[in-house]
């Protein structure tokens, strides 16, 4: 979330860092903003003219009533301004949760160096690692590969509909070594806490990183059974979600919270089902493991002063590459552009690996930097130097995608015979095995 007295100093300013994401820009209804503050600013100066001849009126009543005179008509002045009071009150009230409601909407705004751009066609190339092979027979893809080594479309959509997969003996083994590995690398080389966090959230945990209310319906509602009952009842409920990704519970963790700057950097790890709809998606990625509504993720959280936040997006990225490196999978690095960044990043580096049966790289990760932006949503803040509370910087990045990583793996890794030849740094997990066989 913004800062309101940002927009309150600089509303041309806001407005256009909004349109470098979109222009013109969407997000924020500047004419009902600009009624909104002029009524709440006439509100309150109305108020404090009013508590001020209440206080006059209130000197003059005690002076009348110690010289025994009528204080009646001061009295029934204070009384109707204790009544206009309440009123003004009320209305501010509900001024201040409709400008709450227009902060809630507003993305975060980008950096200065990030790319102006429209889509995805505006993103910038930063590196690229390895040189994808040269392959003397046509590649299969991963579909084709993984479905002789357990990889089962038909039975995963009988079970819950399409884009639900499941994977048995070497395949399932495959993704959980894939899992393992990326879970050692990020805690035991990368200084990362390892978590285990719930799958199933309240709607403010998701209100705090910025999922709601803008993408409610890319998310999977859950009910209990009791609170199904209950809110047939008619009776009031809070609603319940199944997590998209765990850096929302991750980086909830710190939820209205003070912290001791000495405890930062905060960097936590999870392995995780991610649960997506994929609402905007349909007809993209239909066939395979590409695009799933249930889907595997170890993610990185970092928790950080302000001023280290940069360069804590560089180190996570950093963390991210050393996964697809020690998998011997080539990738690049882009920087997105404005119009093709997530809603609370200000900065954001997408990992996209090399797939051969493809012929292009596709995202394996990508590495944000909310700022003050899900913090602020959060109330979650450290004690600085002067030992005044101040937002956090909030960052996450996905280090890796384990059903991407299996895909890259099998393409990559695939030999003229259908096996696959396994990276060395992940044999010690699939019992030293250098080929994988159906």
């Amino acid at each position: 979330m913004l800062d309101i007295n940002l927009l309150r100093r600089d509303l041309d300013g806001v407005v256009a860092q909004l349109q470098r994401r979109k222009n013109p820009q969407p997000f924020l209804d500047v004419a009902r903003f600009s009624a909104l503050e002029a009524e709440r600013k006439q509100i309150q100066t109305a108020t404090e003219q009013l508590q001020a001849r209440r206080n006059a009126l209130s000197k003059q009543i005690g002076a009348l009533k110690g010289k025994g005179g009528d204080a009646s008509a001061p009295m029934a002045e204070v009384n109707g301004i204790a009544d206009e009071l309440k009123a003004g009150s009320e209305r501010l009230e509900l001024i201040q949760a409709e400008l709450q409601g227009l902060l809630m909407s507003l993305p975060n705004l980008p950096q200065a160096e990030v790319p102006d751009g429209v889509d995805e066609a505006g993103n910038v190339e930063v590196r690229r690692w390895g040189t994808p092979a040269a392959l003397d027979f046509k590649p299969r893809d991963h579909v084709e590969l993984g479905q002789p080594l357990g990889m089962d479309f038909e039975t995963g959509a009988r079970l819950s509909g399409a884009r639900f997969t499941l994977l048995r003996g070497t395949a399932a083994r495959l993704h959980r070594a894939l899992a393992q590995f990326m879970l050692d690398t990020q805690t035991l080389e990368h200084g990362y806490t390892e978590c285990w966090t719930p799958y199933i959230v309240n709607r403010e945990i998701l209100e705090g990183t910025g999922q709601l209310p803008k993408f409610e319906q890319d998310l999977y509602q859950v009910q209990s059974g009791e609170l199904a009952e209950t809110a047939g009842s008619g009776a009031s409920m809070s609603a319940q979600f199944l997590i998209p990704t765990s850096e929302v519970s991750l980086t909830n963790t710190v939820r209205e919270q003070i912290l001791e700057a000495a405890a930062l950097p905060i960097k936590l790890t999870a392995h995780s089902p991610c649960f997506r709809s994929e609402a905007g998606s349909a007809g993209r990625d239909t066939r395979g493991f590409i695009r799933q509504h249930q889907f595997d993720k170890v993610e990185m959280v970092q928790i950080t002063r302000p001023e280290l936040s940069d360069a804590a997006l560089e180190q996570m990225v950093g963390h991210a590459e050393a996964i697809l490196q020690r998998l011997e999978l080539p990738y690049r690095v882009i920087t997105l552009c404005t119009g093709d960044m997530g809603f609370g990043a200000n900065k954001t580096y997408d990992l996209e690996v090399w797939l051969p049966a493809q012929d292009t790289y596709r995202e394996i990760s990508s590495c944000s930097n909310c700022g003050a932006f899900q913090a602020r949503r959060m109330q979650a803040r450290y004690r600085n130097e002067q030992g005044k509370p101040e937002f956090v910087h909030t960052l996450n990045g996905s280090g890796l995608a384990v059903g991407r990583a299996l895909v890259a793996v099998l393409e990559n890794h695939q030999q003229a015979d259908g096996s696959i030849h396994v990276p060395l740094a992940l044999r010690p997990y699939l019992g030293g095995a250098e080929l994988l066989r159906p």
